[in-house]
């Protein structure tokens, strides 16, 4: 591999299409073998869970996860199809060494992903990923082989999902109920399909379920929180109250309000924050959020006191922010949302019952609440590029910024240039009051992207 090969994990573990480098069986068994030697500290019996979303090609890793692991002497905890939250909550709740789950997430179907929680239930720290990488290309662990009695052994959890259900209404007030509630829940044919449902139902909700009949190949197909106005025509058709969508292994989710209004993860943080910070859960008064959330979450919030501290985008950033400065709550415009009183992850399903707590402790509707705040119109555009020089040094993109910077700041809007972490394009994200403005600069931006591009050649 040498030199110059770009990193196995991209900012949220491995992904890629199932069945090609690096997610492949052979991969798959080495990476279970480099993580039972890291995780696993001297002495006692490990364990290691491990869960999958409704992925096809899910079964092949999980086998070959568990082989590489039990090779090395390390047990494996078997939860079958799950959620990533709901994994990250068994890590911590069976004391296992680590956690593994296996997904893509939103993505197609034909793409999969491995990612690795520590004991805690968090997404590891960049040196541990490095170190587990350097394992995987190296044969330095090579030689242990541990024999009879002491290869590792493999177990089924049963009841996994009534754990987690349980975890996540303890979340609530106690005697809270949901009774006279209609909500539509689209499942993406993903990890939550069972545990969703099950959850608002034992809480008293009429449920109506969308996409919960996965086939291995129907994930987050034309469902889930991706395509929510699927889910919006069938709120407004059954006169329900609200709808909830959540992505393929539901750590994220987008609401719908009764009228079909779709309502993303700023607006619900527009929603949660003043709440909390009512009722003195809000530590500093601090929402985190990434750069890319909407001003207009900026401008709602600074009215309540609430200040904003931005961080890079991504989850796992969001969480090192509220831990490092022992914040309560965070979350990102696509619906990855942490309450870090009761998780370490961003899930779907906690969000969902916290949202419908704060309605009915407020007796408002979600149409009301979400009043709160309107988002300014946002543009994005992802252009792939070849490769990734610093922006500053492409003179046609880096001078119209700068104009556009300077037009943008007179009239309350912003430009947002990044390169994508997870492939090979640059992002452009422009938001202001005013769309055909906004129309015009995305395309000066995009011509001076192409002039930029056209000069560098690919071999570069």
């Amino acid at each position: 591999m040498g030199k110059g090969h770009h990193r196995l994990f991209g900012t949220d573990g491995i992904r890629g299409r199932a069945n090609v480098h690096p997610i492949t069986g052979e991969m798959a068994y080495r990476l279970g073998r480099a993580a039972a030697h890291l995780f696993v500290r001297a002495g006692e019996e490990h364990h290691i869970v491990i869960g999958k979303d409704t992925r096809i090609s899910g079964y092949m890793l999980e086998m070959a996860l568990t082989s590489g692991i039990t090779s090395m002497g390390v047990n494996v905890i078997l939860v079958g199809p799950f959620t990533t939250p709901g994994i990250a909550f068994l890590t911590r709740s069976l004391r296992a060494d680590a956690g593994i789950m296996i997904s893509a997430s939103h993505n197609p179907y034909d793409d999969n992903g491995i990612k690795f929680f520590s004991s805690e239930g968090l997404k590891l720290p960049d040196e541990l990923e490095d170190r587990i990488e350097r394992l995987v290309t190296d044969p330095e662990i090579d030689h242990i082989r541990p024999t009879g009695a002491l290869i590792g052994k493999v177990s089924r959890l049963s009841g996994a999902e009534g754990r987690y259900v349980e975890f996540v209404k303890n979340t609530l007030p106690r005697k809270q109920k949901f009774e006279g509630v209609r909500i539509v829940a689209d499942m993406a044919n993903g990890g939550a399909y069972k545990v969703a449902p099950m959850a608002l139902r034992e809480l008293g909700a009429e449920v109506i379920t969308m996409a919960d009949t996965p086939d291995g190949v129907n994930i987050n197909d034309n469902c889930g929180a991706l395509y929510p106005e699927n889910l919006a025509k069938r709120v407004v058709e059954t006169g329900s109250d609200l709808g909830v969508a959540l992505d393929g292994d539901a750590d994220r989710a987008v609401f719908v309000t009764s009228t079909g209004k779709i309502l993303d993860g700023d607006r619900i943080m527009a929603i949660v924050a003043p709440f909390l910070k009512r009722e003195g859960r809000l530590p500093g008064d601090t929402l985190v959020t990434t750069v890319m959330s909407n001003l207009a979450l900026d401008e709602s919030m600074k009215s309540h006191g609430i200040n904003l501290r931005k961080t890079q985008v991504g989850d796992r950033y969001i969480l090192e922010e509220l831990d490092r400065l022992a914040l309560s709550f965070g979350g990102e415009q696509s619906g990855h949302i942490i309450f870090r009183d009761f998780h370490s992850t961003g899930d779907g399903l906690l969000t969902t019952l916290q949202l419908l707590s704060i309605l009915s402790l407020d007796g408002v509707s979600l149409d009301d609440a979400a009043r709160i705040m309107e988002p300014y119109p946002q543009m994005l555009k992802t252009i792939p590029v070849p490769s990734k020089p610093p922006i500053d040094t492409l003179p046609f993109l880096a001078k119209t910024k700068a104009e556009v910077d300077r037009e943008l700041s007179e009239g309350h809007g912003r430009l947002l240039l990044r390169y994508s972490g997870t492939e090979m394009a640059i992002r452009i994200m422009l938001e202001g009051p005013d769309t055909k403005k906004l129309e015009r600069m995305m395309e000066s931006l995009e011509e001076a992207v192409t002039r930029d591009f056209a000069k560098i050649s690919p071999h570069h």
